[in-house]
């Protein structure tokens, strides 16, 4: 294990042993800088001799990894998993805005505040490229680096999708001809439910556009994540954790990864001074050095590492700081007079969906039967000190902590 130092004027030096930070730690030689990756400051004044390395980035969408070389061993590496449903997120937070502005309907408007800056990135797009500047400002802060290596590309969509392109078709996008998005995704699915397991038998079944990312949130509208269902498969039963539409990902090829590397490979590399690779050089040197495939590796290889000797990476993951939902509703319980089993209100619906009668499928009320357990509404009255993914040991067991609310006493874990 190796412990990252710096000096008292904030340089990063070399990385130390775990004895030795133990050791100038207990004679009050050194602090605490961090916690992770572990880091000390020294108090006393040091030469500041150090060999300084090169740092690797594999830029991704989802993870990151990162890899510091130096010519004789690896000094740091590991993987960042980004943080995901930025979009979502902002339409909660918008929602709430709206909210708390309707109550100042008579303040003086401010329209000019809503301007766009040369160079403005969606919100989503330019908290992942944060991200990545991020990791990056980390490691030169724990250690001396000389240079820093981006592996970037730049895709163009169109010849991916269709590889005979050209002329003006270039300039014409898939949904080209369809009067509506959800007139070209029936026309995409052949006008037939999605459901590889679908049991209905009707000879016109009623088709509905089924967003793929519902149970985590992702409401986009964008045709990746849009599929066919007919009404008997597309019912909030079949939303629920543990049936088929919960966690369900069918091969619909989504170019965002492509999307956001086109879009900031410049403001990766050259508009901050960094050097840029592609992934076939990275490919190359793998395979002549047998080095097995991951975005650890992929970094390690950028930053120069070919036989040097290698370190256990630090796996990291984004978490939110503060979930801005006030109230959590919690559905009541009812046995079903079908079968005995205990399924919640959603489950035994009424069978609306729209005003459309013709849409609405059948009115499940009727088998409600005992409610075994009473709906409730959890407010979280302030912020406490436990927030989303806190590791919390209870009772000789480790939870991770979902959410807080009616003053704690309603902790999920």
């Amino acid at each position: 294990m190796k412990v990252y130092v710096i000096n008292k004027r904030d340089r990063p030096l070399m990385p130390t042993t775990a004895r030795k930070a133990r050791l100038l730690l207990k004679f009050g030689k050194a602090t605490i800088h961090r916690r992770e990756p572990f880091t000390i400051k020294l108090i006393y004044g040091s030469t500041g001799y150090t060999q300084p390395g090169n740092l690797g980035i594999d830029a991704g969408y989802k993870s990151v990894g990162f890899s510091a070389v130096n010519s004789t061993e690896e000094l740091i590496g590991g993987e960042v998993k980004l943080l995901e449903r930025i979009s979502e997120r902002l339409a909660e937070r918008r929602q709430y805005r709206r909210q708390r502005r309707n109550r100042l309907r008579h303040r003086q408007p401010r329209f000019n505040n809503r301007c766009r800056l040369r160079g403005w990135l969606a919100p989503s797009i330019q908290h992942k490229l944060d991200s990545h500047h991020k990791i990056i400002k980390l490691v030169k802060e724990i250690l001396p680096i000389k240079k820093v290596t981006v592996e970037v590309a730049s895709f163009d969509l169109q010849k991916i999708k269709n590889p005979d392109i050209e002329g003006k078709g270039d300039q014409q996008g898939e949904q080209l001809g369809f009067s509506n998005l959800r007139e070209y995704i029936l026309h995409r699915d052949n006008h037939k439910c999605q459901n590889p397991n679908c049991k209905n038998k009707a000879k016109q079944p009623i088709l509905q556009v089924h967003h793929l990312g519902f149970w985590n949130q992702d409401r986009s509208d964008r045709p990746s994540n849009l599929i066919t269902l007919c009404s008997k498969c597309h019912t909030p039963a079949n939303h629920k954790p543990g049936k088929f539409l919960h966690g369900w990902k069918p091969k619909l090829k989504s170019f965002k990864p492509e999307t956001f590397m086109t879009l900031v490979w410049r403001k990766l590399t050259t508009d901050v001074g960094y050097e840029a690779t592609y992934g076939y050089i990275t490919k190359d040197v793998r395979r002549e050095y047998q080095i097995e495939k991951s975005h650890h590796n992929d970094a390690f290889v950028i930053a120069g590492g070919t036989n040097q000797r290698r370190i256990e990476p630090i796996k990291y993951q984004q978490v939110r700081r503060n979930k801005r939902s006030i109230e959590q509703f919690y559905d009541a319980k009812y046995i079903d007079l079908r079968d005995g089993n205990i399924n919640s209100g959603t489950e035994l619906f009424s069978g609306r969906r729209t005003r459309n009668k013709n849409e609405n499928t059948e009115n499940l009320r009727k088998y409600r039967g005992q409610k075994v357990k009473q709906g409730q509404r959890r407010i979280k009255v302030h912020r406490y000190p436990y927030s989303q993914h806190d590791l919390v040991l209870y009772e000789g067991k480790v939870f991770s902590v979902i959410g807080m609310q009616n003053k704690g006493k309603g902790a999920d874990c």
